[in-house]
């Protein structure tokens, strides 16, 4: 069974025997071809998952039994890999991440299904002593914070991840404290922003916007399994299409340019080898204006363009 978040594998006979590898765990996945052990020998396709845990490596092959024949040929655990592949493009959706190319321009890039609640500007980070002047983004996915001098120096911050938030009093005055979740690193973040009114209503809208999430949370994994099997049998199409060959799509090419060129140079070069130009002495080199230098004057019965070119400047095709 593929879910959103994890993958489910349960025995048909025992229910009690199963196993639960969520996307998160899963370091590399693969398919491979294995023969079941039986007399015929019969291939099959497997996948293959390695999954990291606490650091301790666990290898996973889930081999097809079903004997069927048109099966071996077809990606049968495709939607495996597309889920997987969604997970890991859709981190900000769960994860913690600071530093991030998530602000341009001063604007935040929106994530799909992502809707901007209010943008609060100068906020203060706590997270040092002298405290960062910023901007707060709410949206309905997560809570985003960046300087204003640097951009690059951010934090976003998913609702998924916070474990409480609550105001008290701080060094700087009132300010709004957030504890991430461990899975999250377990920060202790702290903002300022004035006036009290001010925060006081930026704190009861994210309490709202957290609770709501965590009654519909949005994991930012939209697959379509009809979507994922018209791209699946258009691609085995347009690869069909390319492996066939047509001579409509060829045409062939008149050589006999090309040998002309190479059969004059190479007559060329074995006259002065083998000695059949007749002596006449040291030649005083010309100045070659087509080249832009002086050179030894070519022999009779010879163009330079013969001796130059040693494939042919245009090829004709055959009609």
């Amino acid at each position: 069974m593929v879910t959103n978040l994890r993958i489910i594998w349960h025995s048909l006979v025992h229910k009690k025997y199963n196993l639960s590898i969520g996307y998160a765990r899963i370091g590399n996945t693969n398919t491979r071809v294995v023969h079941m052990h039986s007399k015929a020998r019969i291939a099959s396709q497997a996948l293959y998952i390695l999954a990291v845990s606490n650091e301790t490596r666990f290898e996973f092959l889930f081999t097809d039994v079903s004997g069927e024949t048109s099966r071996r040929d077809q990606p049968i655990f495709a939607s495996v890999f597309d889920v997987y592949h969604l997970y890991q493009r859709t981190y900000l959706y769960r994860d913690l991440k600071l530093r991030g190319a998530i602000v341009q321009a001063g604007q935040l890039v929106i994530l799909p299904d992502e809707q901007v609640f209010s943008h609060v500007q100068g906020v203060w980070n706590l997270s040092s002593d002298q405290g960062n002047l910023g901007s707060f983004v709410v949206t309905n996915i997560r809570l985003v914070w960046f300087a204003d001098a640097n951009e690059t120096f951010n934090i976003s911050l998913p609702y998924l991840q916070i474990e409480s938030l609550r105001v008290r009093e701080s060094k700087y005055g009132p300010a709004l404290v957030i504890q991430t979740a461990e899975t999250g690193g377990g920060y202790v973040l702290g903002f300022r922003v004035d006036p009290a009114e001010r925060l006081n209503e930026l704190f009861k809208e994210l309490s709202s916007l957290h609770t709501i999430y965590g009654e519909q949370p949005n994991f930012g994994i939209q697959y379509n399994a009809n979507d994922a099997r018209r791209r699946l049998e258009a691609a085995a199409e347009e690869a069909a299409q390319a492996s066939q060959f047509k001579v409509d799509n060829f045409e062939e090419l008149d050589e006999r340019q090309e040998r002309e060129i190479n059969t004059k140079l190479n007559s060329y070069l074995a006259e002065g080898c083998l000695g059949k130009v007749p002596s006449q002495g040291e030649r005083a080199p010309v100045y070659c204006k087509e080249l832009g230098f002086a050179m030894e004057p070519i022999r009779d019965g010879y163009k330079l363009q013969d001796l130059w070119n040693v494939m042919p400047t245009k090829m004709e095709t055959m009609e």
